[in-house]
């Protein structure tokens, strides 16, 4: 049986783990400087979602075997045997792209925030009962959409991040 496995891109995954680790270096010159009790409790509730964001989406992978599609997520995963399926449908909204993979009890949503999505795809394409895969998933599936604007906003917020520190240590040294 072979086994694929995707995960979410390098691409992304470095410039948040870029604005996790500035968020940190920004909440710990705050602290050191004394800044006003708001602006450190408002940095910790920015901190918390993104430090959730970076670990389910490092955490996150999808397993495509011979005969099941298995998502591992942080604290979680879920299974669906290609026997089980009942549909597979597509959602596009520009270049973000949705995979809904239904069965009977339950259902999976992928992403094309995965690396290889394009691959990820024709394997599920191929493997998949032919009569639950719908025409706009297989139109998909010959032409994937590239996305990278997730990327260019986990760049910009790298950005941001690096010009908050600045201001902020500027007038320390």
């Amino acid at each position: 049986m072979t086994t694929s496995t995707y995960s979410i891109r390098k691409s992304f995954l470095i410039p948040l783990g870029f604005v996790v680790l500035l968020s940190f270096i920004l909440l710990i010159s705050a602290v050191a400087l004394q800044l006003p009790i708001a602006k450190t409790i408002i940095l910790v509730a920015f901190l918390i979602p993104v430090c959730l964001i970076f670990a389910e989406s490092l955490r996150r992978k999808v397993h495509v075997t011979d005969d099941t599609v298995k998502v591992n997520k942080l604290l979680r995963s879920k299974c669906l045997n290609y026997t089980d399926l009942t549909a597979i449908d597509t959602i596009q909204v520009r270049k973000r792209a949705f995979i809904s993979l239904s069965s009977e009890n339950d259902f999976m949503i992928l992403s094309n925030s995965y690396d290889q999505f394009g691959l990820l795809l024709k394997q599920l394409v191929e493997r998949a009962p032919e009569a639950v895969i719908s025409d706009e998933t297989r139109q998909l599936a010959e032409n994937p959409p590239k996305k990278c604007s997730d990327v260019f906003s986990a760049w910009l917020a790298v950005a941001v991040l690096v010009l908050i520190i600045y201001v902020q240590l500027r007038g320390t040294f």
